[in-house]
């Protein structure tokens, strides 16, 4: 059996997105699939996280959801099918694990839940806290705004060091992994 790294995907939960985002979620899963590096998610089979969930599985890779019993317990939230599933009792270990399990971190196209996880890995980088890639993977350049609003942030005082030091932004899934630089 292969030697697989594991990458935390933070991403949408919601079904009602435009296919440009669900396109990138299969290709990257595929791409990770092809690659070795296993899927840590947050267990759910709705949204992107469902969609890439299945492509990983469908091109042989590996997932890892972590779900906390609240949310595996609505039903036809959770992907049972998922080669390991951990149940949290919180969210807020539901992060620390998909946090620790894995050896970079990516946010696709997502709600407030995504965007509050991919600025905790953020911050926590910023801190010092960790020194794993993160990568933002903004298709159909849906972070420009977020990516506007850090450098206002910068250039009025509010941020010492742009954003972009702690995090590559790429447009397309297949240069995510380059950018996440899983070599060593």
């Amino acid at each position: 059996m292969a030697s697989y790294r594991s990458v935390t995907v933070y991403c949408s939960s919601s079904d009602k997105i435009d296919d440009v985002f669900t396109d990138a979620a299969k290709q990257l899963g595929q791409i990770f699939s092809e690659n070795h590096v296993q899927l840590v998610n947050g267990g759910g089979r709705v949204g992107l996280m469902g969609v890439m969930a299945r492509s990983v599985h469908e091109h042989g890779g590996r997932v890892v959801g972590v779900i906390p019993h609240a949310l595996k317990n609505l039903e036809g939230i959770a992907y049972s099918e998922s080669d390991e599933l951990i149940l949290t009792d919180t969210m807020r270990e539901r992060k620390r694990i998909m946090f620790e399990r894995s050896d970079g971190y990516v946010a696709m196209a997502g709600g407030y839940g995504t965007l509050e996880e991919f600025l905790e890995v953020l911050t926590l980088k910023k801190l010092g806290y960790h020194d794993k890639n993160i990568v933002l993977l903004n298709t159909a350049g849906f972070y420009d705004e977020l990516i506007g609003f850090f450098r206002k942030m910068t250039d009025a005082g509010f941020a010492k060091d742009p954003a972009e030091k702690y995090f590559q932004m790429v447009d397309k899934a297949e240069d995510v992994l380059p950018a996440l630089d899983l070599r060593n």
